[in-house]
């Protein structure tokens, strides 16, 4: 079951790019932003921040996520991954509400990707060092 866990999180991950595209696509609907202008509304502006920030974490979270699972911390991963997409959840909605709101989340984030990073990194370092 745990060996399956860091799937899991690429498909959350799948689904939270997606809610921080719907939710840019209706704040500029609501706020009558006109494609292809990135700036207006404020809330229009927080929620392109949020669904930008994201797809640059998310390219950041998960090429170390599949490394960390190659090279022999499935589990593990996936539960530092579960961490790293609650934080971004975190995130996206106080981001959305106040932007210095947003710290908490990020932090949060930030130690499931960093886990991740550390496993790869050791993983990594291990089958070379035996090599």
């Amino acid at each position: 079951m745990l060996q399956q866990l860091p799937a899991l999180v690429v498909l959350l991950s799948v689904l939270l790019m997606f809610g921080t595209m719907y939710a840019a696509g209706k704040a500029r609907e609501k706020h009558s932003i006109k494609a292809p202008a990135t700036s207006g509304h404020p809330a229009f502006e927080r929620a392109y921040r949020v669904q930008m920030n994201t797809l640059e974490s998310t390219m950041l979270f998960l090429p170390t996520l599949w490394l960390a699972v190659h090279y022999g911390f499935a589990a593990w991963a996936g539960v530092a991954g579960l961490v790293w997409v609650a934080g971004r959840i975190w995130y996206a909605l106080a981001y959305l509400q106040d932007a210095s709101r947003r710290g908490g989340g990020f932090l949060l984030g930030m130690l499931g990707w960093a886990a991740v990073v550390l496993m790869a990194v050791t993983g990594i370092a291990r089958t070379l060092l035996a090599g």
